[in-house]
């Protein structure tokens, strides 16, 4: 799977679980630490603010020729300090460098620091303090302005003191850098504990679907059915929404039992009522054919359409009870009771059933192909495996017209006998080959058949290779039709 059909793929709830966790932490760290980085920023700002005004009020006090050249706060590191001359337009600024020596600033930084104007006189409050860039290696300053009376020259002017902000803007980069870091840190740590934790509170639900999972895999379409998969009692608390999901799949399965039950024991009565009728059935049918034909037989003179009525009730006796003998067939495999297991050698069986289909329907073209030299030999019953070939061959001479070729191989693959029969007839409807195996499934008119076709002939199949743990398969297109019957070899 690539990274992008990974992306696009369906995401589990676990998955979902633990990014939406994962999301949600991310969001809150980011507002805690942009909200935290920001405090300390305004805070430090406003500190560094009150250092500007003390420096500027200092600087008043004792005089602006001090604020430039001599001591006190405005000589702190980083400070600017700048007086212009308002009467003869001269302006001096310095910046106090690491080395606590003062440095002239260059005119551009000057105009840029006689751009902060102080409040006008008579104004409440304290003065105004604003962030200027000095560019180059100075960078970021706080600084405030205010008028002075006192300048070197003797007239007024104005001064303005500044702080850098390259500490603040340091110590709020290195707490920005930390929180970073520390969420980081803290979604592998979440990421790790979300994953085990959300694996243990969906392990509830896994074993629900375990349990589905196994009902899944039951043949719940024949046969009997135990149905003893139930969900684990500790995972059917309703006060919990596992428990309420275990609980509903547990109520449905009960309820699926029994109905599986009831339908088991309803087709037990349609077995046993078929059984019993096909048993009792056959004395009369028997009796019927054995009068019919012991009339026709008697050498009396009788009227034409009454020997035609003779010849119609014993040809539909022995039609009905070849019916019957396949119904109680059925209903006995069905049962288990028919199959007499032993070894049985497939060659002999295979090469008879096509002599007697050949003696059956001249009017085809049978071969012969691909037999082995050696025995073949599984473990079943004889006379059922000649049933078995001796239908499908039955099956394709009644629905192929005269001229058809068909085809029987016998070969070993896998540990398997494989019993081959293809025709280059009509084919078989695709509407038809899917339940074709079922009972009493009939052809259409694509597939004509010149005698009459009961629709139980390739139900015994499936039932017969069904009990020797084989499988029939069929596979059709004009003018190619496949029957294909696996049987497991004995094991030696």
């Amino acid at each position: 799977m690539t990274f992008r059909s990974a992306l696009t793929a369906p995401w589990s709830l676990r998955r979902r679980l633990v990014l939406a966790i994962l999301a949600l932490l991310l969001v809150v760290s980011a507002i805690v630490g942009a909200v935290s980085v920001l405090a300390l920023h305004q805070s430090l700002t406003m500190r560094l603010d009150d250092q500007v005004r003390q420096s500027l009020g200092f600087a008043e006090r004792n005089g602006s020729g001090l604020a430039i050249g001599g001591d006190g706060p405005s000589r702190r590191v980083g400070t600017v300090s700048y007086l212009s001359d308002t009467a003869s337009g001269a302006v001096q600024g310095i910046y106090i460098g690491e080395n606590g020596e003062p440095t002239a600033l260059t005119a551009a930084q000057n105009k840029i620091l006689a751009g902060v104007t102080p409040a006008p006189d008579g104004t409440p409050g304290p003065q105004p303090v604003v962030t200027v860039d000095l560019g180059g290696s100075l960078g970021q300053f706080r600084v405030a302005a205010d008028h002075v009376r006192f300048t070197p020259t003797g007239d007024a002017g104005v001064l303005a003191v500044g702080q850098s902000l390259s500490e603040v803007n340091a110590t709020t980069g290195s707490l920005l850098l930390i929180f970073v870091i520390i969420t980081l840190l803290a979604l592998v740590a979440a990421g790790i504990a979300t994953t085990i934790i959300v694996r243990l509170a969906l392990r509830p639900l896994d074993r629900v679907a375990e349990t589905a999972a196994r009902v899944a895999e039951l043949p719940l379409d024949k046969g009997e059915v135990a149905l003893a998969e139930r969900v684990p009692e500790k995972d059917t608390d309703p006060c919990t929404e596992v428990g309420k999901v275990g609980d509903a799949l547990n109520r449905m399965l009960g309820h699926v039992e029994d109905a599986l039950v009831s339908r088991e024991q309803s087709e037990n009565k349609v077995r046993k009522f078929v059984a019993d009728a096909s048993h009792e059935l056959r004395t009369p049918l028997a009796s019927i054919r054995g009068y019919s034909e012991l009339t026709r037989r008697s050498g009396l003179e009788l009227h034409p359409d009454i020997q035609r009525s003779l010849g119609r009730i014993e040809s539909e006796s022995i039609r009905m009870g070849s019916l019957v003998e396949d119904l109680l067939l059925l209903a006995r495999l069905d049962e288990g009771r028919e199959l007499v297991l032993g070894d049985v050698d497939l060659l002999p069986i295979v090469v008879d059933a096509v002599g007697d289909a050949a003696v059956a329907g001249p009017d085809h073209v049978w071969n012969l192909a691909d037999l082995p030299e050696e025995p073949v030999v599984v473990v079943g019953d004889g006379g059922r495996l000649h049933q078995v070939i001796a239908n499908i061959l039955a099956n394709a001479r009644t629905h192929t017209p005269e001229g058809t070729t068909v085809d029987v191989a016998l070969t070993v693959e896998e540990g398997a006998a494989v019993v081959t029969i293809r025709d280059d007839g009509p084919g078989i409807p695709d509407e038809l080959q899917p339940v074709m195996f079922e009972r009493f499934a009939r052809g259409d008119s694509s597939r004509s058949r010149a005698t009459g076709s009961t629709g139980l002939g390739l139900a015994i199949v499936a039932a017969v290779v069904d009990g020797h743990g084989g499988s029939v398969e069929v596979a059709s297109a004009p003018g190619d039709t496949r029957f294909t019957v696996r049987l497991p070899l004995r094991a030696r």
